[in-house]
């Protein structure tokens, strides 16, 4: 068991990065409910099917929220809960009846998280946004890409997963550990725009250092640098190289070739980066990816092929460690991180929506004839 076993969470289900916070809480061993929509289609949205890989772990409930019986029964499962988790734009939950005041209320000891992109204040909290926008406002997208082509557009790990998820998911923990202490729950209010902008931190103390200029592709860690960059191999495929100490620079001139050459003498040079850089897309060229692995994997060169979804998985280091699994034949990453005494797993499937409602209702106490009354009533 994981080591929040016994800790009960309510998801409010949602898109991106709350089902994600939910399901990293669920790895580590909490019980996860996700209240879903009842009955509710949307063609537009998004579909996943049983590879909703963010709903592992969890149960499902489907309630009508917009119903005062349903409200109801979302605040008799709260009593009980450690944390809640939802994702909409500020003040839709409150016109639910189911904001912080409210769930406050009927348990004082709830942790109440808050998943939005530009966050509960400001003058653009209420407005839509995506990953990229949020990112953008950051500071965190200004650095993606070529100096001579707009900044690149991310998938969605920069805002959604890392100051998102992973922000919500620390805060909430937090909270849950203060309120367990205290018995005092409080909102933790996360947003994407926040959390991008403090991963940016090292880059900004480089800036405020004078070792960053605000200029794309003319910084060591931007791709500016020959020894910092991707390239293209003789087979269309990419390696990685991330040579920044001297030590390790020094290993990547020779297992080039190149150490005779005084070109490679002065790494820290900028004035030469370009060129040099010109001269690494030739040589990458010469051999395939698979080759330059053979020569390279397994050194202090600080080398790695780039490798897709479906190499990912099947390359040799990460099948030591299980760095993948496999649920329903389902590929997805497994669990992380890992703890020596109580390690996290993946309890099941992802649930069909609503699949364990009169399971979750009869734990929280409600008789046969109440569950037929909400039925009736078309809350459940």
């Amino acid at each position: 068991m994981g080591p929040l076993a016994g800790k009960k969470i309510i998801e409010i289900a949602g898109l991106g990065p709350g089902p994600v916070c939910g399901m990293l809480l669920a790895d580590m061993g909490a019980e996860v409910t996700v209240i879903d929509r009842r009955a509710t289609a949307n063609p537009g949205a998004l579909a996943l099917a049983n590879a909703a890989i963010m709903n592992r772990g969890k149960k499902s409930i489907a309630l009508d929220l917009k119903k005062a019986g349903g409200r109801d029964v979302a605040l008799r499962l709260l009593e009980n809960a450690n944390g809640l988790i939802e994702g909409f734009r500020p003040g839709v939950m409150e016109r639910l009846g189911l904001g912080p005041d409210d769930c406050l209320e009927v348990n004082p000891r709830l942790v109440y998280g808050r998943m939005t992109g530009w966050g509960q204040t400001g003058p653009l909290s209420k407005v839509a946004g995506h990953d990229i926008n949020y990112v953008a406002l950051s500071g965190a997208l200004w650095y993606g890409g070529r100096s001579d082509s707009p900044p690149t557009v991310p998938p969605t790990v920069v805002g959604d997963m890392g100051g998102g998820a992973m922000l919500l998911a620390i805060g909430m923990l937090a909270a849950m550990i203060n309120a367990q202490e205290t018995g005092k729950g409080q909102v933790v209010d996360a947003a994407m725009t926040d959390g991008s902008a403090l991963s940016t931190t090292l880059l900004h103390a480089l800036f405020q250092s004078g070792n960053w200029t605000l200029n794309r592709q003319d910084n060591f860690l931007d791709g500016a640098a020959y020894w910092y960059d991707t390239y293209e191999c003789a087979d269309g495929k990419y390696v990685s190289i991330g040579a920044i100490e001297p030590e390790f620079h020094a290993l990547l001139i020779e297992k080039l070739g190149l150490q005779e050459d005084p070109n490679f003498s002065q790494q820290y040079n900028k004035q030469g980066w370009k060129r040099l850089r010109a001269r690494f897309v030739e040589i990458f060229k010469t051999k395939t990816r698979a080759e330059w692995c053979a020569l390279m994997e397994g050194s202090d060169v600080c080398f790695a092929p780039v490798l897709d979804f479906a190499e990912a998985p099947l390359h040799p280091h990460n099948l030591a460690r299980g760095v993948f699994t496999k649920i329903d034949e389902v590929t997805q990453p497994a669990p992380a991180p890992r703890f020596s005494e109580t390690p996290s797993e993946i309890s099941s499937a992802p649930p069909e929506s609503g699949q364990h409602t009169t399971e979750i209702l009869a734990a929280a106490g409600y008789a046969e004839e109440e569950l037929h009354r909400l039925r009736e009533m078309r809350i459940i």
